[in-house]
């Protein structure tokens, strides 16, 4: 029943408007080089991005910023000398691009400090949540997780890395162990992580 559901959501948005989803958007290719700029609450970073690395990841992060799906999103779990992650808002949209999956790829390039990639949980699970290392995460190349090996990385931050190592990291895991309250009472889940940074919005500045 909630798969139909879903479909009949999908079904509703790509035949009406405005848009905020259609299916046809996960079909795009991206350019074999671009850069995306994130404005944030501590300030702004750009993240280059080259598909050689990780085509179907690649298309995928374009995709996710020439539709505006990181706007309001929060840096949900910020780790210490490890990642800052993001990629969760608002329900609907979340559960509208992660019905596409993007299909899992070998590591070309690894986890270095400032490198982006997706998270996933298992095998074709890579969809909207991605992470920025906070240092030379080298074990994420190869590591063997529910049976998918490494985590390819497909972009780099090349300006603002200093915004990056600011983003509010108090909460640490804890705030994305209650990710489930972000989607059923906002209110309530900023009350109890209000420092969280967020992304104001997100575009191209070469493409």
């Amino acid at each position: 029943m909630k798969k139909i559901s879903l479909f009949l959501l999908i079904i509703l948005f790509v035949s009406c408007g405005p848009k905020l989803f259609q299916s046809k958007w996960t079909k795009e290719v991206a350019p074999e080089k671009y850069v995306a700029r994130f404005e944030t609450s501590k300030g702004n970073f750009d993240i280059e991005v080259e598909r050689k690395w990780s085509p179907k990841a690649a298309d995928r992060f374009f995709q996710l910023v020439k539709y505006k799906y990181f706007e309001n999103a929060v840096f949900y779990r910020v780790i210490p000398e490890f990642v800052a992650q993001f990629g969760s808002r608002d329900t609907l949209s979340l559960r509208l691009w992660n019905t596409f999956k993007v299909p899992d790829e070998r590591v070309i390039l690894g986890n270095e400090l400032g490198t982006l990639s997706f998270a996933r949980s298992e095998k074709k699970t890579r969809t909207s949540q991605l992470y920025i290392n906070l240092k030379n995460n080298s074990r994420l190349d190869t590591l063997d997780y529910n049976g998918v090996k490494g985590f390819p990385a497909f972009g780099r931050v090349t300006q603002g890395m200093d915004v990056v190592s600011q983003l509010y990291s108090g909460y640490e895991g804890k705030s994305a162990a209650k990710l489930d309250l972000l989607y059923s009472d906002k209110n309530k889940f900023f009350a109890e992580f209000p420092k969280l940074d967020s992304i104001r919005t997100a575009y191209f500045i070469s493409k």
